[in-house]
C-alpha cells in the first residue's frame, strides 16, 4: 500500500497580537514618562551620601553655574503665573499679558528685571539662544535674587514650598555666599542643596538600611 504523502506549508506567524503589544507599552510610556524640565545653563553639582530624596512638586530652585550665573525656575505653572503677577507689581515691570504667559511657559528665568520683559516678548525659539547673564544677586549689583524669592514665598503664602539650590562644584564661594544672603534676607534659613547622589560607604548605617530596603532581611 502506497504511502500518503502529506503536503508540507510553510508556518505562518500572525504578528498582529505581538505589534498591539508594542504599541500599547509604546503608548503607556510616552503617557507615564516625566520628561526631565530644559535646563539654562550646565551645572555639575558635588556629590554626596543622602537618605532624603528631593521634592518633586511645589519647588522653587535657584541654579548656579561655575560663572556665578544665577537662574530661576519654578515646577508648577500655577505657582509661576502668580509669582510673575506679584513681581510685575511689586517691581513694576510692565509685562503684558502675553508677556507673562511667556514666563509661566519658560523653564527657568536668569537676567536683570530691566532685560526681563525684552526676553519675553521674544520668540520662543529666540529666547532660547540669548546667553542670559544670571540674575543680579550682590547688593552692590541691586541683590534682585531677594525679590525673586520673597514673591515666591508670598505666592505660595499658607502652604510649604521647597527652597532648593543647585550649585556647581566650581562656583566660588563669594557667589554662592550672596545665593545664602538673599535667602537669609527673607528669613529663610532652610533649604536643600541639590547634588548629586553617590552610595554610602560600606559599615555605615545608611549602607546597611539601604541594603536591607534593596535585599530584605537575608
Amino acid at each position: 500500500m502506497p504511502s500518503v504523502k502529506i503536503k508540507k506549508h510553510a508556518p505562518v506567524n500572525d504578528m498582529t497580537p505581538f505589534v498591539d503589544v508594542a504599541f500599547l507599552i509604546l503608548s503607556f510610556f510616552m503617557l507615564a514618562t516625566k520628561f526631565k524640565p530644559e535646563e539654562p545653563v550646565e551645572v555639575t553639582t558635588p556629590n554626596s551620601v543622602s537618605s532624603q530624596v528631593l521634592p518633586e512638586k511645589d519647588a522653587f530652585m535657584v541654579s548656579v553655574d561655575s560663572k556665578g550665573r544665577a537662574f530661576v525656575s519654578v515646577d508648577n505653572p500655577s505657582f509661576r503665573q502668580v509669582l510673575i503677577q506679584n513681581l510685575n507689581d511689586t517691581r513694576k515691570l510692565g509685562l503684558t499679558t502675553s508677556e507673562i504667559k511667556m514666563f509661566v511657559n519658560a523653564p527657568s528665568i536668569g537676567v536683570p528685571f530691566t532685560q526681563l520683559k525684552s526676553l519675553l516678548a521674544m520668540d520662543p525659539e529666540q529666547a532660547k539662544k540669548v546667553a542670559q547673564p544670571g540674575i543680579p544677586c550682590a547688593d552692590s549689583t541691586g541683590g534682585e535674587l531677594y525679590y525673586w524669592i520673597r514673591d515666591a514665598l508670598s505666592a505660595y503664602s499658607g502652604r510649604k514650598l521647597n527652597l532648593l539650590i543647585k550649585a556647581d562644584n566650581a562656583t566660588k564661594y563669594p557667589d554662592f555666599k550672596n545665593i545664602l544672603n538673599a535667602f537669609k534676607k527673607n528669613d529663610q534659613n532652610k533649604f536643600l542643596l541639590v547634588t548629586t547622589p553617590e552610595d554610602a560607604p560600606a559599615g555605615t548605617s545608611l549602607y546597611e538600611t539601604r541594603q536591607k530596603q534593596i535585599y530584605g532581611d537575608k
